[in-house]
């Protein structure tokens, strides 16, 4: 029988801490509500007229994105195999403003046609890569730096989201 009493005692060793733990917590706990409530109920308690609390400036509601979306397509692409790939992609372009989303829609054939040709210089297997995609994140951006049009304003293109991503 010796042996199960220092078993019994090494499992009941940690309960007598624990239960004196909780009930340090609940006593700060309410404590602290009992102080804090007193301390909010006294200037009313003493007719004294409670302070206002300043008025929140509402924060700036954020402006609801824009996106210019550019319609599916599927494009060739180079293999080192010599084996036929596809890639088929969507896209939509965040953009900054109003009128670089007005813009791009305005011009939307010459995007598609510089967005085809950049995607059929790339290989699959650089495109089913992270680090693939993040390049062709960089490339699509660069394309803005060339005019679509005479005279361009200047573009807001914010990021690069795709929407559909297919390499076959």
């Amino acid at each position: 029988m010796s042996k199960s009493e220092p078993s019994e005692k090494k499992k009941n060793s940690w309960l007598l801490p624990l239960i004196i733990a909780i009930v340090a917590a609940g006593g700060s706990a309410g404590g602290m509500y009992f102080f804090l409530g007193q301390k909010a109920a006294a200037p009313a308690a003493a007719g004294e007229p409670v302070p206002q609390q300043p008025i929140q400036q509402i924060a700036a509601v954020p402006a609801t994105p824009l996106f210019v979306d550019v319609s599916p397509f599927t494009v060739n692409l180079q293999s080192e195999r010599r084996q036929p790939r596809l890639l088929y992609i969507g896209l939509s372009l965040q953009v900054a403003d109003k009128q670089t989303q007005d813009f791009l829609i305005q011009n939307m054939p010459q995007l598609r046609s510089r967005l085809l040709m950049l995607m059929a210089a790339q290989t699959a297997e650089e495109l089913i890569t992270p680090a693939g995609k993040e390049a062709l994140n960089a490339q699509i951006l660069g394309l803005f730096q060339t005019p679509l049009a005479v005279p361009q304003p200047p573009l807001g293109v914010v990021n690069i989201l795709y929407t559909d991503f297919i390499v076959q």
